[in-house]
């Protein structure tokens, strides 16, 4: 078998494949045999119609394509092997020359992954940004608190302002018909939220428990319901009920309530400490961030499409899960916004060709780092993954599989290879306070809508191309 291997643009391999005349006349005689055993000829028994009444039968060229068909599978094979090849996909078919007596040659078209040709990842000019913890913070923390705490009290002495807790009924009418949505008994709302149509809650200011306004309002241009979309309505409304939040007093009962505090002082010693240890990781996370953008912007790579495309079918899933969790049907979603699913295929893809890059470059780095994931790291997040999905085999299926397997080492690789930099930095720059590690805390490869995407739809991490299923010709 002789082999011409030619780089192509897009990730791709032309392969020219040539096996000599004889292996196209064994394939044939093969082609023969088993298609005999599988046609019903008059007068023959299975396995003995002779090739002429076979291809009177099934066609002149039956025979050939069938030899054809297995030939080029099995020649593809081995020259797979013999190039060290691991195809992304199916490969593209053209057979140039099929001709008895004559070479066997034919082209197949093969992604695969790309190369990652590194630039600087080490040498950036910039560090962790830690964000100050003051006071100010401090008591944004408590007045939080005390709101979640407050009590809610009859008023009686004033009439209604911005932020008090309202029960209103009203009678919407348009040209003096009522309109169907546009009265109700009672309706709780909170004053200056703008909760109703803009413009409403504002002729309540001012109004005494009990008392009664009307007023005209004229529903915005972009309204949910086209019928009242930029149209005028006259409402009558009584105010039945107020109520006002009453904060609770910043002393020592208020703190004994929240924990074990001793006093005042405690419990902001303790929201401080707290406050400061959250602004670490957050200056941990950012700085990982920064990193990767500075590592992916200097390396330099050509997108397979295959995997744009997966990674845009991920982003779909990612977002018909996004959809689901606030009970709204992509059908549905898709005629309010007016957009087909090819119209989100286009949104996703710059996002699927960034997240595509940055997958392969880490695992370059990983690479380069000699950073490794031992198996029982793998299993340990197999094993979360089956106590946090319990309720959903086929996510744990998928975890435990050979592809989820490669999802979550990758995943591991590239987020250690990313904590290896930043810790040698920390070494490098001493006087710099120590960032908490970002796998010390909670937290699971697996605990993402990526992860849940990639098993729904089955996918690959461009990271760790598999080799899993038999590569075919196609």
């Amino acid at each position: 078998m002789q082999i011409t291997n030619t780089p192509a643009p897009n990730s791709t391999v032309v392969l020219e494949i040539e096996l000599p005349p004889e292996r196209l006349e064994k394939q044939l005689a093969e082609s023969v045999r088993h298609l005999s055993r599988r046609t019903r000829v008059p007068g023959f028994r299975p396995g003995k119609a002779p090739r002429p009444v076979l291809e009177r039968a099934l066609g002149p060229a039956a025979i050939l394509d069938d030899a054809v068909e297995h030939l080029t599978e099995a020649a593809y094979r081995d020259a797979l092997v013999q190039e060290d090849i691991v195809p992304l996909a199916n490969a593209d078919v053209e057979v140039v020359q099929a001709e008895e007596g004559k070479p066997f040659i034919f082209k197949v078209t093969v992604q695969v992954r790309p190369e990652v040709t590194l630039g600087d990842y080490r040498g950036f000019n910039f560090g962790p940004e830690i964000e100050p913890t003051d006071d100010e913070r401090v008591d944004k923390v408590i007045d939080e608190l005390r709101d979640q705490n407050a009590t809610l009290a009859a008023v009686e002495d004033r009439p209604a302002k911005d932020g008090d807790y309202a029960v209103i009924g009203f009678v919407g009418t348009r040209d003096g018909e009522p309109f169907e949505g546009g009265s109700t008994d009672r309706m709780p709302l909170i004053l200056g939220h703008e909760r109703l149509v803009p413009g409403f809650e504002a002729n309540l200011i001012g109004l005494d428990v009990g008392a009664s306004t009307e007023f005209d309002v004229t529903f915005p241009e972009d309204y949910g319901e086209p019928t009242l979309s930029g149209q005028t309505a006259h409402f009558a409304v009584d105010l039945k009920e107020l109520r006002e939040k009453i904060l609770p007093d910043l002393d020592d009962d208020f703190v004994h309530q929240l924990g074990d505090f001793a006093d005042v002082s405690a419990l902001r010693t303790d929201i401080h400490d707290r406050l400061a240890a959250n602004a670490l990781d957050r200056a941990r996370h950012a700085f990982a961030d920064r990193i990767i953008e500075y590592a992916v912007a200097n390396a330099t790579v050509e997108l397979p499409e295959i995997l744009v495309d997966q990674e845009v079918e991920v982003m779909h899933d990612e977002f018909r899960g996004t959809l689901a969790r606030q009970g709204i049907e992509e059908a549905a979603y898709l005629t309010a916004v007016d957009k087909t699913e090819a119209d989100l295929h286009t949104e996703f893809r710059p996002g699927a060709e960034k997240r595509v890059k940055t997958l392969l470059v880490l695992s370059k780095i990983a690479d380069v780092e000699g950073v490794e994931v031992p198996d029982a790291d793998v299993q340990a997040e197999i094993d979360r993954g089956r106590d946090r999905y319990a309720a959903d085999p086929k996510l744990v299926a998928y975890f435990e599989s050979e592809r989820g397997q490669a999802f979550i080492r990758s995943s591991l690789r590239r987020s250690r290879v990313v904590e290896t930099i930043i810790d040698q930095w920390l070494v490098a720059h001493p006087d710099h306070p120590p960032l908490p590690h970002l796998e010390d805390g909670p937290g699971s490869t697996i605990g993402n809508e990526q992860a849940e995407a990639n098993a729904s739809i089955g996918a690959t991490d461009p990271g760790s191309i598999l080799s899993d299923e038999p590569a075919t010709a196609g």
